[in-house]
This record gives structure tokens, sequence and C-alpha cells, in this order.
């Protein structure tokens, strides 16, 4: 018996939260450099493009990690992937704390997004296995609201440590990298909840494992996730230049406060609506969504910070209810051997989101300047809100129709068959 598998494990409810914690301090650390890109902006010298970039390369290097490695938990064990996971968090810490310029910057977001994006399909699906069988909306809704209050806070956190603390530009870092250092160490003490099975090799080949069942869903609900991620990414990258340049507000809080206010409040958000029906819930956030983002429209048109950070919390309840009530709705449809591939395919889909059009928009700002950019990227997320929420609306018509002619198709004694599109909704009331 190897000496790893004689170490006492902690019980399945303290890991439960264990796990959460990480998570959500993975995406602390995400969000932990935006208040500092003016920092870094104003002592290295680098455009807005390049600004898109740095925040860019995390969320690619996390595609690329999710794509590659998202489904291995399966495999492998959940336990393992955390703990790389982690072990490699710590070394983007370190490259964090002896950055010098723009390439040790990027350089460091590349490696944190290759972490975070290892141990998110482990860390959700883990949440989801050690779940409370009695309360299946409980893993969807934590896997929805901790990233939200991971960001919230990093960034806040960020803020006022550059804003009030000393060394701005590594403290915040060193806090990080002790935190990690402390849950690699904790790593061994967890319980297993994904024995090894084949196929690890064929698991490596880039995909999006989303199973048969959930694909009509799953199609249907992806452009409001990539839309309302896209807002997420904007105001990550070059909220704190809007603040400023814009608003014409001042301070490194204020980029901090930015992005409190939008992940913030979808956490409130998932939290309201957590127990209410999946699909009403995914609706409302979609719906909301594109109304707070009107609201930011008006406010850069004024100009007005009251009304932009009003616009920014509807904005951001609307991610978060929207968020959640997808999870809650597609998460339940596929089967434990499947659950680290489909969380994957939707971190997949809100990563582009994230990741691309932010990046187009740090190149339009150089040609068109800053509001004209905000305003057209604005727009355009919107509509494809307003599509996408079409496409629902169409999708649930359709899955009504198809239980109202069931019992006229079904051969007579034949049992009826709950539609797949509904069981998450009906396994959770």
């Amino acid at each position: 018996m190897s000496r790893m598998s004689q170490l006492p494990r902690l019980s399945r409810g303290f890991t439960f939260w264990l796990i959460a914690t990480v998570q959500a301090l993975l995406l602390f650390a995400s969000s932990a450099p935006s208040p500092l890109y003016g920092v870094y902006q104003a002592e290295w010298g680098f455009s807005a493009t390049m600004l898109t970039a740095v925040f860019a390369v995390y969320a690619i290097a996390l595609l690329a990690a999710l794509l590659v490695v998202g489904g291995i938990s399966d495999h492998v064990g959940r336990r393992k992937v955390l703990g790389a996971s982690l072990v490699v968090e710590v070394v983007s810490m370190l490259l964090f704390l002896t950055a010098d310029g723009v390439g040790p910057l990027l350089a460091a977001r590349a490696v944190q997004g290759l972490a975070t994006g290892a141990a998110t399909g482990a860390t959700s699906s883990a949440l989801l296995d050690l779940q409370p069988p009695d309360r299946p909306r409980f893993g969807p809704l934590v896997n929805s609201l901790v990233p939200l209050v991971g960001l919230a806070f990093g960034a806040l956190g960020s803020g006022v440590l550059v804003e009030y603390a000393p060394a701005p530009k590594t403290l915040v870092y060193a806090l990080l990298l002790v935190t990690f250092v402390l849950a690699a160490l904790v790593v061994p003490l967890l319980p297993e909840t994904s024995p090894r099975r084949p196929g690890t090799a064929a698991s490596l080949v880039p995909r999006m494992a989303v199973p048969r069942q959930v694909r009509p869903l799953f199609l249907t609900v992806a452009p409001c996730l990539f839309a309302v991620w896209a807002v997420g990414g904007l105001y990550m990258s070059l909220g704190p230049s809007i603040a400023v340049r814009t608003l014409h507000l001042s301070g490194h809080l204020v980029g901090g406060l930015v992005i409190f206010a939008q992940t913030g409040s979808g956490a409130l958000g998932s939290l309201l609506r957590r127990k209410h029906p999946p699909r009403r819930t995914m609706a409302l956030g979609f719906v909301a969504f594109p109304v707070g983002i009107g609201a930011t429209l008006g406010a850069l048109a004024i100009p007005s910070p009251a009304l932009f950070f009003t616009g920014i919390v509807i904005a951001g309840y609307g991610f978060g209810t929207g968020f959640l009530g997808a999870f809650q709705t597609i998460a339940p449809l596929a089967g434990p051997d499947e659950r680290a591939g489909l969380v994957a395919g939707m971190y997949v889909v809100c990563y582009l989101g994230f990741s691309v059009p932010a990046v187009v928009a740090g190149l339009a700002v150089q040609k068109f300047g800053l509001t004209a950019t905000t305003t057209v990227y604005s727009i355009a997320v919107m509509v494809l809100a307003v599509v996408a929420c079409a496409g629902l609306l169409v999708q649930e018509r359709r899955e009504k129709r198809a239980v109202a002619e069931a019992p006229r198709l079904r051969p007579p004694g034949a049992q009826p068959a709950p539609p797949v599109a509904r069981a998450a909704d009906s396994d959770q009331r």
C-alpha cells in the first residue's frame, strides 16, 4: 500500500466547501491583475491593444487547457488534476512577482490561464460529485456562484491593496502565492470522487465533449452565454480605462469597483434565484442583461457615473442569473462520467466570449476611440442576447408541442418518457 493511500481523508462535506474555496481563489487570482493594468500601462507604456492582449492571453490559455485536459479528471481522478493545477498556479504567482515588463506579464497570465483551465473541469465536476444527493440544485448553484464571488473580490481586494497598501505590484501576488502553496499541500487529504477509467489518451484530443442528449439545449443557450461573458471580458480588460477616460473618475480602486459591481451583483442574483425554476431564472437573466447594457450606453452618452454603475449592476444581475439558470438546466442532463467534458464545453463557450471580443475591442480602440468602441461592442452583444432569447423561446415551444403530441404518437400500452430538455427542471423541483 502506498504512503499516499494511507493518508487520512477529509469528509465529503468539508471537501465540498474546500474545493469551492479553491475554485473561488483561482478566480480571485484571475481578476487580481485588473486594477494593476493602469500601473503597468503607466510604467511600461503599452497601448490599449496590448492591454487587452495581456487580458486575452489568460483566457486563450484557459481555453486551450479546457479543450485538452478539461475532461481528463473523468479518467485520472479529480484530485490529481487539482493538485497539478495548483502547482502551475504557484508558478504563475512567481512570474507575476518577478515581472518587469510586458513579456513576463504575458507569460504570467498565460501560465495562470493554463492552471485555471485545467482546474475548472476538475473542481466543477467534484462539486457535482459531492453535492448532497437530496439537493440536486446545490452543485450547479455553487458552480455558478463561486466564480462570480472570486472575480468580484479579486478585483476589489486587489484594488484596495493597490490604492492603499505598500508594494502595490507585488503584495497581492505574494499573499496568493502563500495561499496556493497551502492549498496544494491539502490536496492529498481530499477523497477521490472519480475512479480511474480507461480513455485518458483519447480525452486529450481537443474537442467539446457535450453529450448527445444535451446538444439541442446547449446550442440554444450557448449564444447567450457567449454574450454575457463578452461583456465581462470588456469590463475586466477595459473597464478601468472606461471609468477614468470616459466617466472622468480617478484612482486605482475605480477599476476594481467596476468589476466588483458587475460580478458581485451576479453572485447576489444567483443567491436570490437559487430556489426558482432554472428555465425561468435563465430567461430572467438573459432579459435583464441587455437592459443593463442599455443603461450603461446611456451613461456613456451623458456621461453619468451613477447611471453607469446602475447599468453595470443590472447587467451583472443578468449575467449571474442567466449563468446559474443555464448551469442548473444543463448540468443534470449529463451522467457522472460525462460531467467534466460537459462543464469544459460550457466554459469553452464562456471564455471564447470572454476573450475574443475583448481583443477585437482593443484593436478597435486604436482606430475609433474608447467611447465609440464600447458603444458598438455593447450594441452587438445586446443584439446577440436578444436573438438568443428568441431562440430559447422557440426551443421551449417545440418541447411543449412535443409533449402535447406524445400521447397521440405513443403505441398503445407504452409508458411516456420525459423530454430530455425538461429533465433538469423536473428533477430539481
